[in-house]
């Protein structure tokens, strides 16, 4: 059934933007923490520097213009209205392939891949790597609609991925993800295997057998180590998506300083340590990367709206990281395995939950932002994965 679409463009107004930068300058600033370092979060030095670059150097102006370079959409589907950059190749016999964001991503992680993935052979490809690319913002992200009621979590979104690229013309296409991309990826595949050609996940969300965990690797056991270690040290944001998103909200809403030390820190700790930091600037994740992802999600109101999903799924995605649930899917899988990610599953924890894995590559560089960090590498996997399944 064929979808309303209407073409789009970002235009933000300037008072929006005088506004935020009047904000910025009214920031009442925390004192210095006691503890050294990043112990108890990003320290007041760094989010001073960051925020000043915000308010005066940072061009949102660029960024918008990188996104209307590409073709954009408002499509109605599933009785919500999405933000979709939608790409076709030149090349005949392009492979579709939706790609899903996470958070505190957006469809500004993947837009700097469209030329490679739409035109490989100007990009150091063969035609036979070319894809028609389409990035949806989820709902709640974005230029995407937020839902009003529940029950908007990674299913839903699945089937309502289904009915945009089937509304799209697309009845076989690829899918890949990271983050809560790589859940939606995998529920697309298994809830509309007969559409989905192979999916491409960064990482795989997969655990040890639990009636087999005596029978561990040492990278496995530095895995788990390094899993645990996140959730004693860094998993408190998900615990306040999860329980209270609108208590958040109120918070977020208002203070793009808040907003912006919410986002950066997780940025600059989920990135490979031996590309990010470099004093307070950060090199594998520039600024400007951090800053494109925070001022979207203030320009759009969207902290409060986007934590929510968190609400919805990510107790069911909790099951799958941790190997206690392990329901299969078997469509082509392909997989990326980053350094600095957690979690970093080993190939037999991934079997377990994906019979039919034909790609995987552990690379030396690159954390949670391969799209923003080592976008060479990502592509180059892609293309590999998929070639053989056109």
């Amino acid at each position: 059934m064929p979808l309303a679409v209407q073409p789009y463009q970002v235009h933000i107004p300037d008072s929006d933007l005088a506004e935020l930068r009047t904000r910025l300058a009214r920031t009442r600033w925390p004192e210095p923490a006691p503890a050294p370092g990043w112990n108890h979060g990003v320290p007041r030095q760094v989010m001073q520097n960051l925020c000043r670059y915000w308010a005066e150097d940072y061009d949102w102006r660029a960024t918008e213009a990188r996104l209307n370079a590409l073709p954009q959409y408002l499509v109605d589907v599933n009785g919500l209205r999405l933000h979709v950059v939608h790409a076709r190749s030149s090349y005949p016999r392009a492979l579709p392939l939706i790609l899903t964001h996470g958070w505190p991503g957006s469809v500004l992680e993947y837009v700097g891949l469209v030329g490679a993935l739409t035109d490989p052979v100007r990009h150091g490809g063969e035609p036979e790597d070319a894809f028609d690319v389409v990035i949806p913002s989820l709902p709640g992200y974005g230029f995407s609609d937020k839902p009003t009621q529940p029950g908007w979590g990674i299913e839903r979104i699945a089937d309502t991925w289904a009915q945009l690229m089937n509304g799209l013309g697309y009845t076989r296409y690829g899918a890949a993800g990271s983050d809560w991309g790589t859940s939606i990826s995998s529920a697309l595949a298994a809830q509309h295997p007969h559409h989905v050609a192979g999916i491409h996940l960064i990482p795989p969300l997969a655990g040890p057998d639990p009636t087999a965990t005596d029978d561990l690797t040492d990278a496995e056991r530095d895995a788990l180590s390094r899993l645990r270690e996140r959730g004693h040290s860094g998993s408190a944001y998900s615990e306040i998506h999860r329980t209270a998103p609108q208590t958040l909200g109120y918070a977020l809403a208002d203070s793009p300083s808040g907003l912006c030390a919410w986002i950066a820190e997780k940025m600059l700790t989920w990135g490979d340590p031996n590309l990010a930091r470099s004093g307070d600037q950060a090199v594998g994740l520039s600024w400007d990367h951090i800053l494109d992802q925070v001022t979207l999600y203030w320009l759009t109101g969207t902290a409060t709206s986007s934590a929510r999903l968190y609400a919805e799924s990510i107790h069911q995605v909790s099951t799958w990281i941790d190997g206690t649930q392990a329901d299969q899917v078997r469509v082509p899988v392909g997989a990326s395995i980053f350094p600095a990610e957690v979690p970093r599953p080993s190939r037999r924890w991934a079997a377990r939950r994906y019979p039919d894995i034909r790609h995987w590559a552990e690379h030396q560089r690159g954390g949670h932002f391969p799209a923003l960090e080592v976008p060479d590498l990502l592509v180059t996997d892609l293309r590999a994965f998929f070639r053989h399944l056109r």
